[in-house]
C-alpha cells in the first residue's frame, strides 16, 4: 500500500481540496499554512485516519508537530500501523 497516497486522500476527503492535496509531498507544510486546516477540519482529518486506517490515535500524539506536514501526518499513521 502507498500509505502517502491513502493519507492525501483522506486530507484532500478532510479539508475539501478537491483534488489539490493529491499533488503535496512529503514536505508540503500543513498548520498554518492551509487555511482549511482548522480546528474543526482537524478533527475531521484525524477521524477520517481512524477510520480508513483502522487504528486509534493517542490524543497524546495529536500537537502541532503532527500536523506541520504531509510528512509528520504520514509518519503518525505509520506508527500506528506499525510500519514505521
Amino acid at each position: 500500500m502507498d500509505l502517502m497516497k491513502h493519507v492525501l486522500k483522506v486530507l484532500d476527503d478532510a479539508l475539501h481540496l478537491q483534488g489539490q492535496a493529491l499533488n503535496f509531498d512529503v514536505n508540503t507544510p500543513l498548520l498554518g499554512s492551509l487555511p482549511e486546516l482548522d480546528s474543526m477540519a482537524a478533527v475531521a482529518l484525524i477521524t477520517g485516519l481512524e477510520n480508513h486506517f483502522g487504528v486509534t490515535f493517542d490524543e497524546a500524539d495529536l500537537n502541532a508537530d503532527t500536523f506541520a506536514s504531509v510528512g509528520s501526518l504520514c509518519r503518525l499513521v505509520q506508527t500506528y500501523m506499525g510500519t514505521a
